[in-house]
């Protein structure tokens, strides 16, 4: 049963990173200035937080699950270095030093 979850895709990339943040805000901006003008015209401030409430619904529907669209570009990672056996792969560092002399 838990197998099944695995196949979940849980990640975004950086570019649908950047995507569901333009969205997330553009939606938030666009109710708030229609919830702002309706509420001004019926005189309600109620309205105003109820349009920007579902507002922000609507933008946290389409910004926080990772739908396909945010995972496009898949960034390549390059492959992994082979580990050396020997007296370097602890501290490289130590055998590059200068020695200090008196």
């Amino acid at each position: 049963m838990l197998s099944s979850f695995k196949t979940i895709p849980t990640h975004m990339d950086y570019k649908g990173q950047k995507l569901a943040e333009q969205i997330f805000q553009g939606i938030i901006l666009v109710s708030a200035v229609i919830g702002f003008i309706y509420g001004l015209s019926i005189q309600q401030f109620g309205w105003t937080v109820y349009i920007m409430l579902g507002g922000f619904t609507v933008s946290c529907l389409l910004t926080l699950p990772p739908w396909p669209m945010y995972r496009k570009n898949p960034l390549s990672w390059q492959p992994a270095v082979p580990e050396t056996s020997g007296e370097n792969r602890d501290k490289p560092q130590e055998s590059q030093k200068k020695k200090k002399h008196k």
